[in-house]
């Protein structure tokens, strides 16, 4: 099988002929840039430049020489955008690790700390000294909010207002066209299944914008205010939605939707709550990408949601991921005996929480054959860590979880 015959024989519950890896094809399966290089010198791969594409989460672009040598079957649509050496400019990583991110990210130092800036100037994201990542510091809609500036108030939150590549020139006048050339050249040079990130939050943008607190209270308390921002707010996705799939709609497999509803110990809301808010909603977007594009429909969504599941596939639901085994209820056992045969299970397949950072090597690889062995028989299943994979993982860890995949 080709890769992506392989990722859509799993996504159609048939076995391929082996596991299909995801490593890198979207923003919760990536890596770490501070360990990437040290990956490529265990592995023997010259050095390259270290291109940190998600400067929030300071993910690197992993090379083809890496997704070669792992067997990696699928690619983000970003891959296909700034390509040229002007798309990117020299930064320092926290470890002091010399990198590039994209040429639109200006992080400016600001005393021990770097700063992100909104367009309009405000400091909204600070890397504190000695953090890894961004943390976004502005809520839009905190003190007040305006249902009418909705689109305004997300170039004020950090989750929204800092792209990845393609850029902000993907927002532009001509952002279809250019977003249609590249889908379409990227689809033409690899046969890697083509994830497709649109996002299209619910749950989270409510946090972007009130805070989770304040959003939260929202939900309880004002019932009706926060149904009439969520309408808003899937008005808004319907209409990029259209775009976005009208661009890119036969050059993706997987389009990729984000709503993190779990905590470790369950899930952030109660059921009724999402059915009341939430569900509705997803299934009206989910009906509609499935109607724009013959694209599986594939959720993040982190933390225990075991009692979410079933109305995650009423609504419509293909895959979820990453599968947070360590969670409450998110045993994978337990998830592939009731649900094996109605959602791919995408993730799961080995536990960065704890196994993956501080385990031998010899250790990842008998958890990950086993977690396979669990999660594969009749397909429904794409191997990919629990998240992304953080600073402080060993690379040896890194070759063992990958290389165990398809070992006997």
């Amino acid at each position: 099988m080709t890769s992506r015959e392989r990722v859509l024989a799993a996504m159609n519950h048939r076995e391929p002929d082996r596991v299909p890896i995801d490593l890198s094809g979207h923003r919760s399966s990536g890596i770490s840039a501070i360990v990437y290089p040290k990956l490529r010198q265990l592995l023997g791969l010259p050095p390259k430049p270290l291109r940190v594409y998600d400067p929030v989460q300071q993910l690197a672009i992993m090379d083809e020489d890496v997704l070669d040598r792992f067997g990696v079957d699928t690619l983000e649509l970003g891959r296909g955008f700034a390509l040229q050496d002007s798309d990117w400019t020299d930064w320092v990583l926290p470890d002091g690790t010399k990198c590039q991110i994209p040429a639109w990210v200006k992080p400016e130092r600001q005393g021990s700390q770097w700063v992100i800036r909104s367009k309009s100037g405000r400091v909204i994201a600070i890397l504190p000294e000695g953090g890894l990542y961004f943390e976004q510091v502005y809520y839009p809609f905190l003190e007040t909010d305006n249902l009418d500036a909705i689109p305004e108030a997300l170039e004020e939150s950090l989750w929204c207002a800092v792209d990845s590549p393609p850029g902000p020139l993907a927002k532009g006048p001509n952002g279809n066209r250019m977003l249609s050339e590249g889908a379409r050249k990227l689809r033409a040079s690899t046969e890697r299944a083509i994830i497709g990130l649109f996002g299209g939050s619910l749950f989270e943008l409510g946090q972007f914008l009130y805070r989770n607190d304040r959003f939260f209270m929202l939900l309880a308390e004002s019932p009706e205010q926060a149904h009439a921002f969520l309408d808003k707010v899937v008005e808004l996705h319907l209409a990029d939605l259209e775009d976005f799939l009208e661009a890119v709609g036969n050059s993706i497999d997987v389009i990729l939707f984000g709503d993190d509803l779990g905590m470790q110990t369950g899930p952030l809301i109660s059921l009724e709550m999402y059915r009341q808010f939430f569900k509705p909603r997803h299934e009206m977007m989910w009906k509609r990408a499935k109607e724009l594009a013959e694209a599986k429909v594939m959720l993040h969504c982190c933390g225990g949601i075991r009692e979410l599941i079933p109305d995650l596939i009423e609504a419509g639901l293909d895959a979820i991921n990453p599968v947070q085994i360590t969670a409450r209820g998110m045993e994978a056992k337990g998830l592939k005996a009731d649900f094996g045969d109605q959602l791919t299970l995408w993730g799961g397949g080995c536990d960065t929480q704890d196994i993956l950072a501080n385990s031998t090597p010899d250790q990842v690889s008998k958890h990950v054959k086993e977690q396979v062995r669990i999660l594969s028989p009749g397909g429904g299943f794409v191997f990919q860590q629990v998240h992304n994979i953080l600073a402080n993982v060993p690379p040896e860890n890194i070759v063992a979880m990958c290389d165990a995949v398809n070992s006997p």
